[in-house]
């Protein structure tokens, strides 16, 4: 499945479900059909996801390569930051112009 986030702040952001999915867990929320994250909401939820962002980098920093099964390094395409940046800054935007975000609308 794939969702469409919604913001008169900014440009549209498009997440599959696996992404949606990790995002939504690490802010705490359910992942509905349809939904908004109001502005109320938005600095709470900011913190979270950049906290979030912030693990995941110190973890894969003191991660070792060697020590993990079959000595492969992370797959770079499984970094939460750069996944999850364009959403983020979609969250950003929009409590700076006091907008909320909404999928499935």
């Amino acid at each position: 499945m794939i969702y469409q986030f919604r913001s008169k702040a900014g440009p549209d952001v498009i997440m599959l479900a696996d992404l949606t999915q990790r995002i939504f867990d690490i802010l705490a929320r359910p992942l509905e059909p349809r939904g908004i994250l109001t502005v109320e909401q938005l600095p709470l939820l900011i913190t979270a996801l950049e906290t979030a962002i912030l693990k995941d980098l110190g973890d894969r920093a003191n991660s070792n390569p060697e020590a993990q099964d079959g000595g492969e390094k992370p797959r770079l395409a499984d970094r939460l930051g750069q996944r999850a940046y364009p959403f983020l800054e979609l969250m950003k935007q929009a409590r700076e112009q006091d907008e909320p975000v909404m999928w499935g609308v």
